[in-house]
């Protein structure tokens, strides 16, 4: 079986494209502007504002499988665009798709957000985000829509990274008390979409960890997880700035669980240890 991963240079991507090869798979992944490390995959440049360009990787590869973990951000293009034209070259090939979204979709004036709650994204990018899910559940109706929160893990991610730079005084800025999330590992989160992408379940899932916590909170458990000083990460409230965006968004991934192998661990769990975990193993048997 091969699969494509679009999107296969970026953080979840990279995991994403580990576990493929790990587990045996035929494995090609895109990158915009560098390839990925892993050379277990097969690389391909491509940009999702060119339809000709998707096209032409969808020809090469020649994938049963497809999983666009792409981030264009707030550009409608790439994200909203590119993602459309993703999901037509995949129906066009009869290609298996899951895409993968976020909690941004949302505009935290609930409690929580199941699978079955509708959009109201307060952002352009959570417009984006929220204009491909629509487009990709049309013109693809077997597909599968996951959304997720903040992704951690191996000390390579954004808010880790934030983390890091505060504790050694390298970095500005606070990390805010009432910005609350659903953070979810990044090898949980790639073990989950693989597990979904083999299979032929279809439709809207929820991928995010149990554990709601605040940006700060977050900080001061990756602070004590890899030997940082918790004391020096700054403590900010959200509501205070002009920044636009919802402040708590907690996604409710309980009824995608029920129906996942693979467990979501909750980030006062996985950042208790090394926070790493089996995945190979979990992908090959799916």
């Amino acid at each position: 079986m091969t699969v494509l991963i679009i999107g296969g240079s970026g953080f979840l991507g990279s995991e994403l494209v580990r576990q493929a090869a790990a587990a045996g798979l035929e494995t090609a992944a895109t990158f915009a502007s560098r390839p990925g490390e892993a050379s277990a995959a097969d690389w391909h440049q491509l940009d999702l504002r060119e339809p000709a360009h998707i096209a032409r990787v969808m020809a090469d590869v020649a994938p049963s499988v497809v999983v666009n973990a792409s981030s264009g951000k707030s550009d409608w293009t790439v994200t909203a665009d590119g993602a459309a034209r993703v999901a037509l070259a995949a129906a066009e090939r009869d290609c298996r798709l899951v895409h993968v979204s976020s909690d941004a979709v949302f505009s935290g004036s609930a409690d929580r957000y199941d699978e079955s709650r509708l959009p109201d994204p307060l952002t352009p990018y959570g417009a984006a985000k929220a204009a491909a899910e629509t487009a990709v559940r049309l013109v693809a109706p077997g597909a599968a829509v996951a959304r997720t929160s903040l992704i951690i893990g191996q000390g390579q991610s954004e808010h880790e990274r934030m983390v890091h730079g505060l504790a050694a005084g390298t970095r500005a800025g606070v990390l805010f008390s009432d910005d609350v999330r659903c953070p979810v590992h990044v090898e949980d989160l790639a073990a989950a979409l693989w597990e979904i992408a083999l299979s032929d379940a279809a439709g809207v899932f929820h991928l995010a960890g149990p554990d709601a916590v605040s940006r700060h909170d977050l900080g001061v458990l990756i602070a004590h997880s890899q030997g940082l000083d918790a004391g020096r990460l700054p403590a900010g409230r959200r509501a205070d700035t002009s920044l636009p965006g919802p402040l708590d968004v907690r996604l409710d991934s309980r009824a995608t669980q029920e129906r996942l192998r693979t467990r979501l661990r909750g980030a006062r769990e996985f950042l208790a240890g090394d926070g790493s975990t089996d995945t190979a193993s979990a992908v090959a048997a799916t």
